[in-house]
């Protein structure tokens, strides 16, 4: 079928909920997607920060391929030999104890959140429920994520929102000690805010929040769906702070593009979720579970994929930083290792259409600011290639 009448049946049979590119990706390899007309593109949005090996990594392939012929899926009322693997894995290299798998983002805070309140009620018998976010937050679309939320435009036609949570600006670490009351039971934040614009606190800031949490007996629960597995030059973001949370949710990058999504905690912090609490059919099924254990492995076992984002994000940022002073409308740029912000001063849609013509796939959020995450395989050449195609762009304007 021809990629105009693919289009047309795409906008008669599924919900306008995307606002998609007029293209039909077909295949993907590496850092390299191809379209239905056989135009390659290199790929700066990696389904977004999802496919961080590259697409259709060989490892996972292979992977999913063998645990396919084995078994696909059973219930958790029984052991599951590559979630148990898994498990142990993400404990062994993070601060947690304990793991619980679901099958997205929106699905692991959702668990954060149920987490936060039955430690509360539960674990320190204190009926506290409210949660801190910070504003320019998004932690999903579900409606206790989406509450979470802290932008209004993802509330919009949808109130009420669901009750016990508190915003207060990002990166301000004052307004968080007035907003914590006698409800109040966890802190749940980005350590940098991607949705909301690539925004990037000030150093010593998650640490602050680790004190305000030990002070008054909550929770520190931080949303790395963006951040996890690579993204920022370490395995996850808070270990460049040193700080250690009491939950971590994880997804995207976990599985390669396989949907997995996983609650990391403390035994502490997950004492009060006791069998019947929290539950997923599909959550740690064997496929997702041989992908994430695959991706995992792979990024563990090749250092240099995690060594190299640091380098490569400095590359990029001095590239886009070049940029920068030729044109007077670039008024940011701002990123920690592939997890990049460009921001404009004006909406960035018609960039975004313009460097799809170029061959490359680019991400605009909260309108002005243009976003690069990259596969964590994307090279100097690619990037370069990109900084050439931007200049070009920006010159015409």
């Amino acid at each position: 079928m021809i990629t105009s009448e693919l289009i047309k049946d795409s906008q008669q049979y599924l919900m306008n909920t995307y606002g998609r590119q007029p293209l039909v990706i077909v295949k993907g390899r590496g850092t390299r997607v191809f379209d239905s007309d056989g135009k390659e593109y290199i790929d700066f949005v990696a389904g977004v920060a999802v496919d961080n090996l590259g697409h259709c990594n060989t490892r996972v392939v292979v992977a999913l391929q063998k645990q396919a012929q084995r078994l696909m899926h059973v219930s958790n009322h029984y052991h599951i030999e590559p979630q148990i693997e898994l498990a142990k894995m993400l404990v062994k290299h993070s601060f947690a104890d304990k793991a619980f798998f679901c099958n997205s983002g929106t699905e692991a805070i959702e668990a954060s959140i149920k987490l936060a309140r039955r430690y509360s009620r539960e674990v320190l018998k204190k009926d506290r429920y409210e949660i801190i976010t910070m504003r320019g937050s998004f932690h999903g679309r579900t409606y206790g994520s989406v509450s979470a939320t802290a932008q209004e435009k993802f509330h919009a036609g949808f109130e009420p929102m669901v009750a016990g949570f508190r915003y207060v600006p990002f990166n301000d670490i004052e307004a968080v000690k007035q907003a914590v009351n006698e409800k109040t039971c966890a802190i749940l934040v980005e350590p940098v805010q991607g949705e909301g614009g690539v925004n990037i606190p000030a150093p010593g800031y998650l640490r602050a929040l680790r004190e305000i949490c030990d002070k008054n007996e909550l929770l520190l629960m931080l949303d790395e769906v963006q951040t996890g597995m690579g993204r920022t030059g370490k395995l996850f973001a808070y270990e460049h702070e040193g700080v250690t949370p009491d939950a971590m949710a994880l997804a995207k990058g976990l599985g390669s593009g396989f949907p997995i999504g996983a609650l990391l905690a403390s035994n502490k912090a997950a004492a009060g979720l006791v069998p019947g609490t929290h539950g997923s059919t599909f959550g740690g099924n064997p496929m997702a579970c041989a992908a994430g254990l695959a991706t995992l492995e792979a990024i563990l076992e090749d250092n240099i994929i995690i060594q190299n984002v640091s380098a490569l994000g400095d590359h990029f940022l001095k590239g886009l930083r070049a940029l920068q002073k030729k044109y007077p409308f670039i008024k940011d740029v701002r990123g920690t290792g592939l997890l990049i912000g460009m921001e404009l001063g004006f909406e960035g849609k018609d960039i975004v259409a313009a460097c799809l013509k170029e061959g490359f796939l680019i991400n605009c959020t909260v309108n002005t600011v243009l976003r690069f995450m990259p596969p964590l395989i994307v090279t100097e050449e690619e990037i370069d290639q990109l900084i050439e195609a931007l200049d070009s762009i920006f010159r015409k304007r």
